[in-house]
């Protein structure tokens, strides 16, 4: 069964709605459909097979009404000219336009949910309602589906589906079996770390509800309370023009004198060196994740994580066995977890990460959400 599935999103970076949009699109392809993307632009694009996904580049980005409905004439137009099939928004703004263009043209409307969206008032909770209003809603996680539920259970009726479809990794590029000695030794060259030490990873973006002032917290208990000496952490991620809150985690460094146990890097080519270098992986996000990323990808690099007992991480990592759960915004749980880990034997820890990569290639593959994607595709088609 062929098929035509144009997918709009704002940007395509390297974030989970990004890379899922990019997989699905690849995948269609594969499966001899015809596959489309309307984006701003984004790092992600140049490794689009132009062979294979056809991109249109549109400020589908913006928030501004009259270019929310500029895109939608545009967007219109494309429908037509390419007898476009199904429409596929995975953001808000965009879906605005998608939703305006569904109407005109008659076309399927497929929204996903990347994560939940906060409203503080009845207009704000009106312009989050837009991926509720769509033939197929798709929640990336149980959490996800739940706060839909909870919010805009209203506007479901029963001509629509709403979903789960986990969101998937690419498990042969988050594989230890691709790492080379050379990219190992190009990391510690370039950061300087020591190969002697235990290693813990903090990736994701600086921001506060990432959790990066109660792991520097942690890691301070971690030394003074627990004793604990031979240990470097990294915190993976960019700022993002956040320099306020970069400058005032150097500074709960300094105050903690964790200078010469805490490093911070900007950004990495290829994160599974991280995950591979790494004896334990944390996310200490104090909001919830939606579906937590980071948790699934380390454990397909056979590493622990350490991930905040709320949201997506309950539903990604198999407590006791894959990973482990601590209280969330609780520094002491979190230093005491840390301290668990560092009194691990290597084997004891390999088995956690060996029971981790089995979890992800069972649940979280990204072959199997292509797969559930392109199969519900078919279904709304009919």
């Amino acid at each position: 069964m062929s098929f035509k599935v144009l997918q709009v999103i704002p940007r395509l970076g390297y974030g989970g709605a990004e890379t899922g949009c990019y997989d699905v699109a690849h995948y269609l392809a594969e499966k001899n459909c015809k596959s489309y993307i309307v984006t701003s632009g984004g790092p992600l694009l140049k490794f689009i097979k132009k062979n294979k996904v056809k991109v249109f580049r549109l400020p589908v980005q913006s928030k501004n009404p009259i270019l929310i409905l500029l895109n939608s004439l545009f967007i219109t137009l494309i429908i037509i000219f390419l007898r476009i099939d199904i429409v596929h928004a995975r953001s808000r703004a965009p879906a605005w336009s998608c939703f305006l263009s569904c109407i005109l043209t008659r076309t399927k409307f497929v929204t996903t949910f990347h994560g939940v969206y906060n409203f503080s008032n009845a207009l704000k909770k009106f312009y989050n309602s837009i991926m509720v209003r769509s033939d197929l809603i798709i929640a990336g996680s149980n959490f996800v589906f739940d706060h839909i539920h909870k919010n805009y259970e209203n506007l479901i009726d029963k001509k629509k589906k709403l979903l789960v479809i986990f969101r998937g990794i690419n498990t042969e590029y988050f594989d230890n079996l691709n790492i080379t000695s050379s990219k190992v030794q190009e990391f510690y060259s370039n950061t300087n770390l020591s190969k002697e030490k235990f290693t813990i990873l903090l990736p994701g973006r600086l921001t506060r509800w990432k959790g990066q002032e109660i792991f520097i917290e942690a890691l301070n208990l971690l030394k003074t309370k627990h004793e604990k000496e031979n240990f470097q952490a990294i915190i993976l991620g960019s700022h993002q023009g956040r320099k306020v809150y970069f400058k005032k985690l150097n500074a709960l460094v300094e105050r903690h004198r964790l200078k010469n146990n805490i490093i911070f890097v900007e950004h990495l080519k290829e994160m599974p060196v991280a995950y591979y270098i790494s004896n334990v992986v944390v996310s200490p996000s104090i909001e919830p994740e939606a579906f937590g990323r980071i948790s699934v990808e380390a454990q397909s690099m056979r590493r622990p994580i350490l991930a905040s007992n709320h949201g997506g991480s309950k539903e990604t990592i198999v407590d006791g066995k894959s990973g482990f759960l601590f209280q969330n915004n609780n520094i002491v749980s979190l230093a005491e977890n840390l301290n668990n880990l560092m009194e691990m034997d290597k084997d004891k820890l390999q088995s956690i990460g060996n029971e981790g990569r089995k979890n992800v290639l069972k649940k979280f593959d990204v072959e199997k959400m292509c797969y559930s994607t392109f199969s519900e595709y078919k279904k709304i088609i009919k």
